[in-house]
């Protein structure tokens, strides 16, 4: 017989369980008063990843029909879901999936999506394609009429996020790196507690229209900086030695590192290395006085404490 206690809790939907963020979320939102579903391709891989009591409903984004289950009686949902590893048309299928995850929302009922994006200028016409879809989506969410809530984040630091991993490996495994001036670009990363931090007071958030919040460490950096932040963290002497462009085959340099599962993948991150990716809007430090990023030294030694 069901607990009256655990019904009359709210119930949250996550999807993108099987990623990075996602897979870090689970643990704390079973830990909260609420009752948790996760959508899940493939079930036998979810399983092990959750508390018995979590309820995992098998499905796909860009299947429309199969949302109707997972979206029933959901009063938040979580939507960190991103096909960029797994489609050469990411954005048409990023798109899609959006699409089809607004509509069931919206037919649901749910009255709050979250959604993680990334920080990026929309009035940049060489916007990367990778930023562009992230930007989309967010729109896409925020027409369906549920309220929306998105995060815009750079780079997550953290062992197991593929942006900060790909840092970590250049760092580790090349002494001289042939560098395009972007690794100047400036940057603001941000700890993967951090975000967790935010995404979980935003299910609390009080009712009210759709918000974009950027967020990010105080501190304004270069990808080049965060290679050297680590070196000195990790008493590496590494060279960094600037070109004009990153040429293709540098480029296949770098990917080397990166595993052949997320070559892909690997490939539109680095695309996106040119744009700036900075928080011009500070409402967040505002809305959400409790949470104070850590700043890059900092998040960088929490990454290296966690593989140690």
């Amino acid at each position: 017989m069901a607990n009256v206690d655990d019904e009359n809790r709210p119930l949250i939907l996550l999807t993108g369980g099987s990623g990075y963020v996602g897979g870090r979320l689970i643990p704390l939102l079973e830990k909260q008063r609420v009752r948790l579903r996760c959508l899940a391709r493939s079930l036998e891989k979810m399983r092990p990843r959750v508390q018995p009591g979590t309820e995992i409903v098998q499905g796909d984004v860009l299947d429309l029909a199969s949302l109707d289950r997972a979206l029933q009686g959901v009063e938040t949902a979580y939507y960190l879901v991103h096909l960029m590893s797994g489609s050469k048309d990411f954005e048409k299928e990023d798109r899609q999936a959006a699409t089809n995850f607004a509509q069931g929302a919206r037919n649901a009922g749910v009255r709050r999506i979250i959604y993680l994006g990334g920080l990026g200028d929309d009035a940049d016409p060489t916007l990367s394609p990778h930023l562009r879809s992230r930007h989309e989506v967010g729109q896409i969410l925020r027409d369906s009429g549920v309220e929306t809530i998105e995060f815009r984040a750079s780079l997550v630091i953290g062992t197991g996020s593929l942006s900060f991993d790909l840092v970590k490996s250049l760092t580790d495994r090349l002494p001289v790196m042939l560098c395009p001036r972007w690794l100047t670009t400036p940057t603001q990363p941000i700890a993967v507690d951090d975000v967790l931090a935010y995404l979980l007071v935003a299910k609390d958030l009080p009712p009210g229209e759709s918000r974009i919040f950027e967020i990010g460490s105080p501190d304004v950096t270069t990808y080049g900086g965060m290679i050297r932040e680590y070196a000195r963290q990790k008493g590496l002497r590494r060279w960094l030695i600037s070109v004009p462009v990153l040429t293709p085959y540098l480029s296949s340099l770098w990917l080397a590192l990166v595993t052949p599962a997320k070559f892909e993948v690997g490939r539109h991150l680095i695309e996106g290395l040119k744009n700036p990716t900075v928080i011009r809007d500070k409402e967040a430090l505002i809305m959400f006085p409790s949470i104070r990023s850590m700043g890059l030294p900092e998040a960088i030694q929490r990454a290296l404490t966690e593989t140690s």
